[in-house]
């Protein structure tokens, strides 16, 4: 029995696509390498010399964190607007190492898809390529994977993995925190790369809202508000580091938020009290709890409610931070610790 020839294009994988998309990236994705780096796009696996790296440690740790978007992704099919998501995911790997005190180094990215546009994925790697050299990181390699039948038509799923590095004495790990400790909260953007699947369920689903809605109360469409790049706070943090300060511990507020994301760093017989109204309120959050009739308490645990980062301090080290940062972000000043087992109660 006879039949057409077919190939793998034919079948939904189109491997000269693959190619152009590589051509498209591998100049920009250069331009955030350090020297360290000794391979480039291509390799079986990327090189990364750390010789000149090792010589300020003590003892070296290595600190890795993989992490997502989300269904963030969908705002930016919608928007057809792609050059930010790859600002978020740098910055939601790096976010979650810095709180141990690690320097972040490399990152590998990962972008799947139904049907490969090198266009496409060239925006969301120029996201990457700015925020890796915004923070001294180097982009040493990545996949791009197209799988028909595996994702909707259009959509796309990243998925990105930092390496740090950070000396064992230095690490942060919460264990010294201790009531009467300080709450210092770093602002976020808005959303960041969580609660994205309720914020769309309100703004669309139930608001009829699409991407392209202006509201006054937002100042921006649904859309310009929803796709606000996380912050990446690596110069933030490496900048109070080098102050000496103590910092007893250090939450990236994702999902959870801070009811949640607080009590992970926290030692036993601790617990924290956060005084809402103590920073201000985002737009974003306002209309979303508005629209969805959502209780204050769940929209503190899917949200960040506008603090991205929260440091914790004695009253010496905060003013040292407040100071540290008081160029580069708002520091707020927004609970404390207090005696308990491990949660989050809010005034």
């Amino acid at each position: 029995m006879s039949h057409k020839k077919i190939d793998y294009k034919s079948a939904g994988v189109d491997i000269d696509a693959g190619n152009v998309a590589v051509d498209l990236i591998k100049d920009k994705v250069k331009t955030t390498f350090s020297r360290n780096v000794l391979t480039g796009l291509g390799s079986f696996g990327s090189l990364f010399s750390l010789k000149s790296v090792l010589k300020d440690y003590e003892d070296p740790v290595m600190v890795q964190s993989i992490d997502g978007v989300g269904t963030k992704t969908i705002i930016a099919r919608k928007m057809k607007k792609f050059n930010t998501i790859g600002v978020d995911l740098v910055s939601a790997c790096a976010n979650d190492i810095l709180v141990m005190g690690a320097k972040p180094l490399t990152f590998l990215d990962y972008i799947a898809n139904d049907r490969l546009n090198p266009e496409t994925v060239s925006e969301i790697v120029d996201g990457m390529v700015r925020a890796c050299k915004e923070t001294g990181v180097s982009l040493v390699g990545g996949e791009t994977a197209e799988m028909p039948d595996t994702y909707l038509p259009g959509e796309h799923d990243l998925v990105g993995v930092i390496t740090g590095i950070v000396d064992k004495n230095n690490i942060i790990t919460g264990e010294h925190i201790s009531p009467g400790d300080i709450l210092l909260g770093l602002p976020s953007s808005g959303l960041h790369t969580n609660g994205f699947s309720l914020a769309r369920k309100v703004f669309f689903d139930i608001a009829k809202h699409s991407v392209d809605t202006y509201l006054e109360s937002l100042g921006a469409t649904v859309g310009e508000a929803l796709l606000e790049p996380h912050i990446n706070y690596t110069n933030h943090v490496l900048s109070v580091l080098d102050t000496g300060a103590l910092i007893k511990g250090i939450a990236h507020i994702t999902g959870g938020g801070l009811t949640e994301n607080v009590p992970r760093i926290l030692p036993e017989g601790c617990a924290v009290k956060i005084k809402r109204g103590s920073w201000p309120s985002l737009p974003v959050f306002d209309n979303i709890k508005e629209l969805g009739n959502i209780d204050t308490e769940e929209m503190y645990r899917a949200f960040n409610m506008g603090i991205g980062m929260v440091f914790i301090v004695d009253q010496k080290s905060s003013d040292i931070v407040s100071k540290a940062l008081s160029k580069m972000i708002t520091v707020y000043e927004i609970g404390e610790v207090v005696e308990g087992d491990k949660f989050t109660n809010y005034l």
